[in-house]
């Protein structure tokens, strides 16, 4: 009985490293990761012409969120080019 045991032990195994053998696609090609500065690019103010208090508010809302998102950007450039401080 010990012997079967044995036979079928080795048989698994021929099979397992048989299946190695098989043509397989070859692996995908690895995306880069850049570790460089952001991308920036200029703030731009939208044009305006409001001719009634509300059309006034509405530009006034969006000049401060352009003026928001120019801000941030450049608090990201800021924060890139500062030094670590290592632990």
């Amino acid at each position: 009985m010990k012997i079967q045991i044995l036979g079928i032990g080795q048989i698994g195994l021929c099979l397992a490293l048989l299946s190695g053998c098989a043509t397989v696609p070859p692996s995908p090609e690895q995306t880069l990761i850049v570790t460089g500065c952001p991308a920036v690019v200029p703030c731009v103010l939208p044009a305006s012409s409001p001719s009634t208090n509300g059309e006034l508010l509405t530009e006034t809302e969006r000049a401060e969120l352009a003026w928001a998102e120019c801000a941030a950007q450049v608090d990201m450039i800021y924060s890139h080019q500062q030094p670590r401080a290592d632990p």
